[in-house]
């Protein structure tokens, strides 16, 4: 896949801003706070509708503006796609493709895929099971965007039995009340075993190709597993089996619940255990080797999403060349060459080879504007 344009209207620093993509690699070049990673942002939003950077549309929207759009023309096998994607300050977001609104977001999903790798995914390996959580999770919505209503089902029945607990935390022993708990209970059950049944899968997928990548990189002296820990035991991914466990461990953490007033069972406390040599990756080794760790993932999920969509997805390098030494650096660039059409961001062209120079387009960003050339 390729995209030719991108148009930014009101969106971050960028009043109306639209760029044309004339080669394989871009590299946008540029000092931090003028809008690079905003650029590469606005491609993310489009393939997964969701930001790693922050949570609420409004601080997506212009300051002092109701309304952002994100535009872009794609080139699939399939042929040519025009997606539109509106955000407002005081609203629902809406979008569009060739010109027609879509009802369901999930059917704009899928359209167009990325991969996003920026420095913050160090936090991958040093951080908490939360930011683990969200990187399946957003891998999992291009692999099955259908995964993205699935998810949406679970966190909302996980709100409002959430809201009950706290509601009701000093009289639940009633017996009217607990009949009320156990219909949210098996709602519960019943959309966390999709959401668990469907990370299983996808880890049982990149974890190989991503011990493959690890191994190559560094010259395989390093063995690298990861391993899906959901928080209901998974003995077998039936989904009647996984139900069951699920609903038999919310009957042993019930006294917990009730005392917490929160939820203590399901995905929502999953983890994925990332292990170099069988000692976890957070206490292995140097940050060199952590940084090795998430390049196996990042080339893992660009491998693993062009298999199942039977094209190479984009590629959103944002300030991570820097993070990189030499030798990790050139395993990506090798890795990459023109088989992914690459977005690059940069403050320097230094940490460049001379042939990516060559075979890039250089666009530099300044004040929320897109210049060819610095005066």
């Amino acid at each position: 896949m390729y995209l030719n344009t991108l148009n930014l209207r009101q969106f971050r620093n960028y009043q109306d801003q639209k760029v044309e993509f004339t080669a394989a690699k871009t590299i946008l070049v540029g000092n931090n706070a003028q809008g690079k990673s905003n650029l590469l942002e606005a491609v993310e939003l489009l393939a997964t509708l969701r930001s790693h950077r922050i949570s609420r549309d409004r601080d997506l929207v212009q300051e002092g503006e109701a309304v952002a759009q994100i535009n872009a023309t794609l080139e699939r096998q399939t042929g040519v796609s025009d997606l539109t994607l509106t955000l407002r300050r005081n609203g629902r977001r809406s979008v569009a493709l060739n010109g027609e609104s879509i009802r369901r977001q999930m059917d704009f999903l899928g359209v167009l895929n990325a991969v996003q790798f920026s420095s913050l995914d160090l936090e991958l390996v040093r951080g908490g099971p939360e930011g683990r959580r969200n990187w399946l999770d957003t891998l999992l919505i291009q692999l099955e965007p259908v995964y993205a209503h699935i998810f949406q089902q679970y966190n909302h029945v996980l709100r409002q039995r959430n809201a009950f607990l706290k509601r009701h935390i000093e009289t639940l022993y009633a017996t009217s009340l607990d009949s009320e708990l156990a219909v949210w209970d098996a709602q519960l059950a019943t959309t966390g075993t999709r959401v668990i049944r469907r990370r299983d899968r996808a880890i049982q997928r990149l974890a190989p190709i991503a011990t493959a990548w690890h191994a190559s990189i560094s010259g395989s002296t390093e063995h690298l597993q990861i391993k899906y820990v959901p928080n209901i035991p998974l003995e077998d991914n039936h989904p009647e089996q996984v139900e069951q466990a699920f609903l038999a461990k919310i009957q042993q953490r019930a006294i917990a619940e009730i005392h917490q007033g929160t939820t203590l069972v399901g995905p929502h406390r999953d983890e994925i255990e990332l292990t170099i040599n069988q000692t976890p990756a957070r206490q292995y080794g140097s940050q060199g080797q952590q940084r090795t760790l998430v390049l196996a993932l990042k080339l893992a999920e660009l491998q693993l999403i062009e298999e199942v969509v039977k094209e190479p997805p984009l590629l959103l390098l944002d300030d991570v060349l820097a993070e990189l030494d030499l030798s990790r650096q050139n395993q990506l660039l090798d890795a990459i060459q023109d088989r992914f059409q690459t977005l690059i961001t940069t403050t320097h062209l230094g940490s460049f080879d001379s042939q990516w120079l060559k075979s890039s387009q250089i666009l530099f960003v300044k004040a929320g504007e897109i210049i060819r050339h610095l005066s």
